[in-house]
């Protein structure tokens, strides 16, 4: 059975998702992860691979997890491709009948959305183009763009004096706010809340009118058209619409010159051009013309629809915040990507802290422990008991509170990074905890630094105090060690991205943008 899912359909699941994001029921966060990357393949920054998608690979991207930020209802927005007004550019115009029978020109796409019909101006304001001066003589491509549109008019015109032809509708203009968070490379943000914004009132209204047409374009000019020079008013529009007229001006050729709409009538999803009911001759060559039917509810009223926001874009700052210190500095980080509704560590509640950290800590103490320094991703250990050994990586040491985050994945328990069980593994098969209260044989001491270590089991606490300065650590330590804040392998990771790494300092800031294609 032949069968298509539709654009509708994606336009609608990218609307649900943003509506599921802001939702307060639901938690979405971005994560930032794999600080070892080129132990998984020894030229990721130059070629990263593609992400895989498996239960398996899931645990992987939990276990090298660093630290999520929360999305909140501000962050996330549907999206449609950047088109930037650019002088001398043909672009396409707005048609309701583009197929892979009827492609688009000039770009000769087979999908509305995949033309360039709309444009964003150099103060972020947004156009559809209703008429390119598509005609027979430039078999119907149209012709460049010369005058920059720039008016908030509500009513359609021409941008300049140039006499390019083209008519714009302007639609909306981009928020500052939005600008900084969703305006991309290659995506611009729509109003997230088109349907009930004050803001957005004055276009939403003017498209009322279902089926107010606004353009026609000639087909075949006719030959032979009666007396030249003549203008015909009022020639009706016949269809399943009611009250639409045309004006029609004859050349000295006795051919159609221009056809202009006069009245838009309402109701219309078809129609043509009534000659006889409207005086017009009809020539030795009928002249043809394409009545070209808005969206529904007219232009401006669901630019969701109209311009096809099915993309969605994400947005996250990953910023050092000294009272709250969750995301590391001084290593790096190689994966972004989405979680839905992951829980708080040690609880089946969701997750809702603005951010969170997804590695384990110790508060480290013993002489020298602001000189000692631990090398990122090499291997600590601490004997819990006889015989037994608690293996991690390092993530980050804090030379100044002693404290020292790291991971623990399949390669501290035997198996590589591909998930290959090793022969013969250093520390055996089990991945032990690090603990503040180790059996007998075992130690407090962290080994795998510059020097000696143990772990500080008098200490509980978020923050410390040194010199008389209050620092805060970013999770809560209990006797020395502290746990992730959010729950391993919890939620569902619906988006995963593979990139070079990318190196955090105590001065940086990142502002991660992810795109959703639906």
């Amino acid at each position: 059975m032949a069968a298509i899912i539709t654009d509708q359909l994606r336009i609608l699941n990218a609307k649900n998702f943003v509506s599921g994001v802001q939702s307060t029921t639901n938690s979405y966060y971005t994560f930032i992860g794999l600080p070892n990357s080129s132990s998984y393949q020894s030229d990721w920054d130059t070629n990263p691979p593609s992400p895989k998608d498996s239960f398996d690979q899931n645990n992987d991207y939990w276990d090298t997890m660093l630290a999520l930020k929360k999305i909140n209802p501000s962050d996330i927005s549907q999206v449609v491709r950047k088109i930037t007004w650019q002088s001398g550019i043909t672009y396409g115009m707005w048609r309701n009948d583009i197929t892979r029978d009827n492609a688009a020109l000039p770009s000769s796409s087979l999908d509305i959305y995949d033309s360039n019909f709309y444009v964003m101006n150099s103060d972020y304001k947004v156009y559809i183009c209703l008429y390119n001066n598509a005609n027979p003589e430039n078999n119907f491509n149209g012709g460049p763009s010369l005058d920059e549109p720039t008016f908030t008019d509500l009513e359609p015109r021409e941008a300049g004096s140039s006499g390019d032809g083209y008519i714009w509708k302007y639609l909306y203009t981009i928020r500052p706010s939005q600008a900084i968070r969703f305006d991309s490379t290659n995506y611009i943000p729509v109003p997230s809340d088109w349907d009930t914004s004050t803001d957005n009132a004055a276009v939403r209204n003017n498209a009322s009118n279902s089926g107010q047409l606004k353009t026609i374009t000639i087909r075949n000019r006719g030959v032979g058209l009666g007396s030249p020079n003549l203008t015909y008013t009022g020639v009706p529009i016949k269809g399943d619409g009611s009250g639409a007229t045309a004006t029609i001006v004859i050349n000295n050729d006795s051919k159609v010159d221009s056809i202009t709409i006069s009245k838009g009538g309402s109701g219309y999803t078809y129609g043509t051009v009534d000659l006889k009911s409207g005086n017009v001759p009809t020539g030795t060559t009928s002249p043809v013309f394409d009545v070209i039917i808005p969206p529904p509810g007219g232009h401006g009223h669901d630019i969701y629809r109209e311009l096809g926001a099915y993309n969605v874009l994400a947005y996250s700052r990953f910023e050092n915040d000294t009272d709250n210190p969750d995301f590391i500095t001084g290593n790096q980080f190689a994966r972004v990507g989405l979680i839905e509704n992951p829980e708080a560590h040690n609880s089946s509640s969701i997750l809702t802290s603005d951010k969170a950290s997804a590695v384990y800590a110790l508060r480290l103490t013993g002489a020298g422990y602001s000189s000692i320094s631990y090398t990122p991703d090499t291997l600590i250990t601490q004997t819990v008991g006889l015989g037994s050994t608690a293996v991690g990586r390092v993530v980050s040491y804090d030379a100044v509170t002693g404290v020292l985050k790291y991971w623990q994945d399949r390669t501290n328990s035997g198996f590589t990074f591909g998930g290959q069980k090793n022969s013969n593994p250093t520390y055996g098969f089990e991945s032990l905890k690090f603990t503040d209260s180790p059996s007998s044989g075992g130690s407090l001491v962290i080994v795998g630094g510059s020097g000696n270590l143990a772990i500080d089991n008098t200490f509980t606490g978020i923050s410390t105090v040194i010199n008389n300065r209050t620092y805060y650590l970013g999770q809560n330590f209990v006797r020395g060690v502290a746990q992730p804040e959010s729950k391993k392998h919890s939620g569902n990771i619906i988006y995963v991205d593979n990139r070079p790494s990318v190196t955090r300092s105590s001065s940086q800031k990142e502002d991660v943008k992810i795109i959703l294609q639906f």
